[in-house]
């Protein structure tokens, strides 16, 4: 597998090396699809401009991103297409590394649920064969780096991949079962941008299950791992937080990266769901429907962990979907992080129910941004509301893309443990409700 991964990522850092040294460069990087006012690469070069002055980068309302990213390319901006490209290439990799050892435990808990005839006989067809997970990490690492959002986004040098890669590496380091790194890279990802902080409960449920601890809120052991855990993920942050502060010599970051992402003051238009209605709202009631919006992002966590927690790695991806869509300033670059992880969940399909519809919509929303952007902003002939209503759409279908996935997911347990052809009491054939 080393040859064709070799290959991929040749072929995918080509890509991006051809698409630097085109015209399209400079467009892409405009593109409100592709970066946002927190993760554009020309505000990332404004706020460097300020600090060689020897000004705050926080002291306007340019620069969002966190200390570290303006120290990292302080001594990078030199490098930047090459910084953009490799973080691509260790998103791929740690997500290929991960899917392989993860494939390989779920393979080795199929064969003993076999071996202790734990499957009804009629649901051997739902069974994953070797050959047909063999070749599931190279497609993940594939559904990255040529998926035209990854690409877009490091074209751009859209700050997103950079928050991809310590994701990847978080959900490598979890499945290796290695407990400090997955807190520490937890903590890189909440300090970039809160809204991993989710991706918490997974990742204990996970390493719990690595070192067969049982989620039992009885259980001292339940209760001691939860302790180490945290204490290892703030106190990470609190380092973080600190040498942030050191290095800028104040804490005017905090208000200008999490008081923005919060708040959401720039009503920059992009494919999330907060511009166009707080655009439109009455000042009075911005708060209330703010504090709603952003506990979207994390009430779901509570319910999906409750359902999910035998299955934290799909819990993960569920996580992740529900960042890309709820967050403040979401990109295309978000959405192609847990669009990669659609070849794990490959064995899904034949209970899938809106797949091809959901794909169609999805394929025309892509195409229509620019074409409904062109005709708001510069043909005049269209306004905000078409925009809206194809980003509107864009969310409805992965929202229906997901909920599919969880169904699908769901309606395969049930089976492995029911049997396939369920029947009622008169002998009919029955017909399975997700509730």
């Amino acid at each position: 597998m080393a040859a064709p991964l070799t290959l991929l990522l040749i072929v995918a850092v080509t890509i991006r090396a051809v698409l630097y040294r085109s015209s399209l460069a400079e467009l892409i990087a405009e593109r409100v699809e592709v970066v946002s006012p927190i993760t554009a690469w020309k505000r990332v070069i404004e706020g460097l401009a300020l600090l060689d002055l020897g000004v705050s980068p926080y002291s306007g309302d340019v620069f969002h991103e966190t200390p570290l990213i303006i120290y990292l390319f302080h001594f990078l901006v030199d490098y930047a297409e090459i910084t953009f490209m490799l973080a691509d290439v260790i998103t791929a990799v740690a997500l290929y590394f991960a899917v392989r050892d993860y494939n390989k435990k779920v393979f080795r808990k199929q064969k003993f649920a076999l071996e202790a005839d734990r499957y009804p006989h009629d649901c051997l067809e739902l069974i994953r064969r070797p050959k047909e997970m063999f070749y599931i990490p190279l497609k993940v690492a594939m559904f990255y780096l040529l998926n035209p959002f990854t690409i877009l986004s490091c074209v751009a040098k859209s700050t997103c991949g950079l928050n991809n890669a310590v994701i990847s590496l978080f959900i490598l380091t979890t499945i290796k079962g290695n407990v400090l790194l997955s807190a520490v890279f937890l903590c890189l990802a909440t300090y970039q941008s809160i809204y991993p902080l989710t991706l918490c409960a997974p990742a204990m449920l996970y390493l719990m299950q690595h070192q067969f601890i049982p989620v039992n809120f009885r259980r001292v052991s339940f209760w001691w791992f939860v302790t180490q855990y945290l204490f290892m993920f703030l106190g990470s942050l609190l380092v973080l937080t600190c040498l942030s502060f050191f290095l800028l010599g104040s804490w005017d970051y905090m208000s200008s990266v999490y008081g923005f992402i919060l708040s959401v003051p720039d009503l920059t238009p992009n494919i999330g769901l907060f511009w166009y209605f707080f655009a439109e709202m009455f000042e009075h009631f911005r708060l209330f429907f703010l504090c709603v919006f952003q506990i979207n992002v994390f009430f779901y966590t509570i319910p999906l962990s409750i359902k999910l927690k035998e299955h934290p790695v799909f819990l993960m991806f569920m996580q992740l979907a529900v960042i890309s869509i709820f967050k403040s300033y979401p990109t295309v670059g978000d959405t192609a992080l847990y669009l990669a992880f659609l070849p794990v969940w490959g064995h899904l399909h034949r209970f899938l129910r809106n797949i091809f519809l959901v794909s169609c919509v999805l394929l025309a929303c892509s195409a229509l941004f620019p074409v409904l952007w062109h005709l708001w902003i510069y043909a005049g002939s269209a306004n905000s509301n078409f925009y809206y209503a194809i980003t509107l759409l864009f969310n409805v279908a992965q929202i229906l893309l997901v909920s599919d996935y969880f169904y699908a997911f769901l309606r395969r347990e049930h089976h492995l443990t029911s049997g396939l052809y369920l029947k009622k009491k008169d002998g009919s054939e029955a017909t399975l409700v997700l509730k």
